[in-house]
């Protein structure tokens, strides 16, 4: 297995570019972990516990799950479940093709367990990636753990046409998702963040709902909002998506904000333009779940995800109020144990609260 774990995430690899390490994982696993014998040799190393939970109507194995940006064109999502992931989210996904921001866009900060990624929604685009999708489900490769696409803004777009691009694109994915997150917060597109003004913000809302209203059977929908956002603005954003009926939040993305670097090589890589992930960010994301679930009562799910990197921070980020969790950065800095490491200290600390399930966790410091 020792193959595996340097392609999958060995520190080792802040020896080559961190885009062509990130290349690299993603080619192993969309060849290898694709494959029955692949998958089977990844489970036996990386299964994780069960700590079962319901969200959305649907069952998740644990909370845990891969953030969007690792999985950009669901080239690998067999791979996932196999590393012991209860879900995954690939994307994000624009209605039309884009490469993205000029390179190098990807660029780690070690001492600080921190990313900056400035790649500027680079993907294949809708029509591409739901060919892939089809594909893949008249193969019977498509995962039984829940699916997400995160879906982004077209860099070609203007104001005015914001709306029809994303419903455009939520049309297109629509039959190959279980949940949709809508990216309205990434630093790294001109223009996204302008969607927090309440105009365009309930533009894009109206129509991404509208669609899902449309069609046969409801999927959740749910809003990725920045932690760069004043608190009040950040709340006025939720009341109005949930005026307009969104399902859900994801807490956060990434932030432009920087902390005091660590060491002279985090220093480098903290002063590229971007958005910053890992462990910087948890006290921001905390702070978000905290507000999002006062705001709603508990009543609407939130993902956490921002610097979730061992048991603590995710346990801290479910009794803040988060009902599902997501991990990027801690993937590239500790190796795909983590996954499992995280789910066996949920399940401990579940128990050791007197919980008869992870859910009665969920916004626990609330009560």
């Amino acid at each position: 297995m020792g193959l595996a774990w340097r392609m999958l995430a060995n520190p080792s690899l802040k020896l080559i570019d961190p885009e062509r390490a990130h290349s690299h994982t993603i080619s192993f696993l969309s060849s290898i972990g694709e494959k029955t014998s692949g998958q089977f040799l990844l489970n036996q190393f990386y299964r994780s516990p069960k700590l079962p939970i319901e969200v959305f109507d649907l069952l998740f194995h644990h909370p845990l799950g891969l953030a969007a940006g690792f999985d950009k064109g669901a080239e690998a999502l067999l791979s996932w479940p196999a590393l012991g992931f209860s879900w995954s989210e690939y994307g994000g996904v624009t209605r039309y093709p884009q490469d993205g921001n000029p390179k190098p866009r990807m660029f780690r900060a070690n001492k600080d367990r921190a990313l900056v990624n400035n790649m500027g929604l680079n993907n294949p685009g809708a029509s591409v990636v739901r060919d892939r999708l089809i594909a893949r489900k008249v193969a019977e490769r498509w995962p039984k753990s829940p699916v997400a696409a995160n879906i982004g803004r077209s860099m070609k777009v203007d104001d005015e046409h914001v709306a029809d691009d994303y419903s455009s694109t939520l049309d297109v994915l629509w039959d190959y998702a279980d949940l949709f997150v809508l990216n309205i917060s990434s630093p790294n597109t001109p223009g996204l963040r302008d969607l927090h003004e309440e105009d365009l913000l309930e533009g894009v809302l109206r129509s991404c709902i509208g669609i899902g209203r449309r069609k046969q059977a409801s999927k959740p929908i749910l809003l990725k909002l920045s932690p760069d956002s004043p608190n009040e603005e950040a709340l006025d954003t939720a009341r109005v998506a949930m005026g307009l009926g969104i399902d859900g939040f994801v807490a956060t993305n990434t932030t432009v904000s920087r902390p005091i670097p660590l060491s002279t090589q985090s220093r480098k890589a903290l002063a590229h333009d971007g958005g910053l992930s890992g462990r910087p960010l948890h006290g921001r994301t905390i702070e978000i779940i905290e507000m999002l679930f006062q705001e709603t009562e508990g009543k609407v799910p939130i993902i956490g995800v921002g610097g979730i990197e061992s048991c603590e921070t995710a346990w801290n980020a479910i009794t803040s109020g988060a009902s599902l969790l997501q991990l990027y950065s801690s993937l590239v800095f500790n190796g795909p144990s983590i996954v499992s490491n995280i789910v066996r200290g949920l399940a401990k600390k579940t128990k050791e609260s007197g919980f008869s399930g992870i859910s009665e966790a969920v916004g626990y410091k609330h009560i």
